[in-house]
């Protein structure tokens, strides 16, 4: 079973320069396809339309077929892609009757606009009819266009962090994050500067580590199987999720916003993982670690967060006092007081 984290080829970030090009002047290239590959299952997979006659969710991305690569030239950055994807969406009607369905994307490529995209959805053709076919072929489409979109964005800014780009007097500088945010249809960024370091494979960030503590009215043990059992978070979450509850089992909740794996569990007292919220730099994960302690008629659970980036603190502490503290006890009826 492929497990995300450090060490993981996937993540490799191959750069290379010309063979002419030893002081990285004229041209360098990096390959951006293995990042490219997961980027867009985690955009993809998860994602999730509902209307009176039920819910559709992508439950698969079968097929991957394509490349992306950014040049930087002469201090220019020109980035190629191009894909041909394939996916699986799964619909639920309101009287529970389930079905399967088929997306296929042939043609996202830098040489057309988000608007011009194909995307087909249908029904499986051993599939009896059902209006949950026009949800995803409407709304649906229209989800999976912003995901596109959303990867195209994250290609030309969080991938591209930290690649150097010569000036004119020769004086390297990197590439400033509001230059890296390019428009949607065609392809080149100059290059400028920026105060802040760069962000990339191999680069260390500013990151902080701090401690939050909740009480539930309940078991360690009914609290520790909440976090592990996918029925369960996806009732807190309010939205479909993926829950492996075993060591080196992956997650990924909230519309793949948030993912990662379980590092160690010590039944009812204990969960480590590595977890990241999907905006980080690319690869970087915090180091969660989830203490149960029994208080007699209730539990206290301690959240230690280490490698969380400086600028994500105050976002990921409230995130987690609003999306899984608040939440569990609204779903569960696990309510106390928050220190």
């Amino acid at each position: 079973m492929a497990k995300w984290g450090e060490g993981d080829p996937r993540w490799i970030v191959e750069e290379r320069a010309d063979a002419t090009n030893v002081n990285n002047w004229h041209w360098t290239e990096r390959d951006a396809t293995n990042w490219s590959s997961d980027k867009l299952k985690s955009l993809l997979l998860g994602l999730s339309v509902e209307d009176e006659e039920g819910t559709c969710e992508v439950t698969e991305v079968s097929k991957l077929d394509g490349e992306a690569s950014i040049n930087n030239r002469k201090g220019k950055l020109i980035f190629f892609y191009e894909w041909n994807l394939k996916a699986t969406w799964t619909g639920k009607s309101k009287t529970g009757v389930k079905y399967k369905g088929s997306i296929e994307v042939p043609n996202l490529s830098d040489e057309n606009d988000m608007e011009d995209l194909d995307i087909s959805v249908a029904l499986n053709k051993d599939e009896p009819d059902t209006p949950l076919v026009n949800l995803m072929k409407t709304k649906g489409a229209e989800k999976i266009r912003e995901a596109l979109g959303s990867y195209v964005e994250f290609l030309k800014s969080e991938f591209t962090q930290g690649m150097i780009l010569p000036t004119a007097n020769g004086v390297a500088k990197p590439q400033s994050a509001s230059q890296s945010k390019a428009k949607l249809d065609k392809t080149q960024v100059s290059s400028g500067s920026s105060t802040a370091a760069p962000v990339n494979a191999g680069v260390k960030i500013p990151t902080c580590k701090f401690t939050i503590k909740d009480t539930f009215l309940t078991s360690p043990a009914d609290l520790y199987r909440v976090f592990l059992n996918q029925e369960m978070v996806q009732a807190f979450t309010r939205s479909p999720a993926t829950v492996e509850g075993e060591r080196g089992g992956r997650f990924r909740l909230l519309e793949g916003n948030v993912f990662g794996e379980f590092t160690e569990l010590v039944p009812d007292e204990k969960i480590v993982m590595k977890w990241r919220f999907n905006n980080w730099p690319c690869e970087h994960y915090a180091t969660i670690t989830l203490m149960f302690l029994d208080r007699s008629s209730e539990t206290e659970l301690k959240v230690e967060c280490r490698g969380v980036p400086n600028s994500e603190e105050e976002q990921t502490k409230g995130g987690w006092k609003r999306y899984y503290f608040e939440a569990i006890k609204q779903t569960f009826g696990y309510g106390a007081r928050l220190f």
